[in-house]
């Protein structure tokens, strides 16, 4: 125990290093990232707007006019969003049509029924709201003129609302086969996302659990080895920037630590 409390001390050490030296850049890396995915489906929705239509037309029965209007509403608000966020303009209004986009491609493209899709983008939308509790003030006061003591603050359970949303993308990336790699990535994946959704040593487990997205996703969604004509690719695609979106939020809560609802912060008082 005393060599593993000592790795795992040498391990924050390199970790608060490596903030220390990233902390101007990190946090505009991580707004970047969460929304990769949005502005990737953004521009998606210009470049195939006849397919994106003429899907929503198949599968509703909705006809083009409607399917036309989902398609310029995704196109629009996606595009519109990322463009606040980036320029840190209106960063509230920008989540809340973010989200908004998030339940319309939920229940436009059936995902309610698929629990891999919908457990990622529920992660999405927790990233969203990492992204909406950074921006929030803080220490907001409770009376006016008196400050707050940050107890019951909106913003801490946002941030823990946000950190357990956003390790469901690793769930679904657990997969039940019995090969010693298989299980050495299960049980380590499952105890990062623990320990980050418990917010002890957040920040470390936050760090590496990037660093293990970042590999299983280049690594399973390598979309530019496909060729343009194949499917596959577009789904690759999705998928790679739906993940580096909840790498953006990761790196949020490495740049911004866990919050008041964490171990890691009750410990301070101990």
């Amino acid at each position: 125990m005393p060599k593993q409390n000592e790795l795992i001390d040498k391990a924050e050490d390199v970790a608060d290093l490596v903030l220390r030296h990233s902390k101007h850049v990190l946090p505009h890396a991580a707004r970047f990232c969460l929304i990769s995915t949005f502005l990737e489906d953004g521009i998606r929705m210009w470049t195939q707007w006849n397919e994106q239509r003429d899907y929503m037309n198949a599968s509703w029965g909705c006809g083009y006019v409607l399917a036309s209007l989902f398609v310029l509403t995704n196109l629009t608000g996606q595009l519109a969003g990322c463009v606040m966020v980036l320029s840190r303009q209106k960063v509230p209004i920008a989540c809340g049509i973010l989200f908004g986009i998030i339940a319309l491609q939920t229940v436009a493209y059936s995902i309610l029924w698929d629990v891999k899709f919908l457990m990622r983008n529920l992660a999405l939308a927790g990233g969203v709201l990492l992204l909406l509790a950074e921006n929030k003030a803080e220490g907001k006061s409770l009376f006016a003129g008196l400050p707050s003591t940050g107890e019951n603050n909106p913003k801490q359970y946002m941030q823990l609302s946000g950190r357990i949303l956003l390790v469901l993308m690793f769930l679904t990336l657990l997969r039940l086969e019995i090969s010693m790699l298989q299980i050495l990535i299960n049980v380590i994946g499952t105890a990062l996302i623990v320990l980050i959704a418990i917010g002890y040593k957040t920040k470390l487990s936050a760090l590496v659990l990037v660093i293990w997205l970042t590999g299983l996703n280049v690594y399973f969604n390598a979309w530019w080895n496909i060729p343009d004509y194949r499917p596959m690719r577009d789904f690759l695609k999705y998928d790679f920037f739906q993940t580096l979106s909840v790498i953006g939020g990761l790196l949020l809560v490495v740049a911004y630590g866990p919050g008041g609802v964490s171990m890691d912060e009750h410990k301070k008082k101990w």
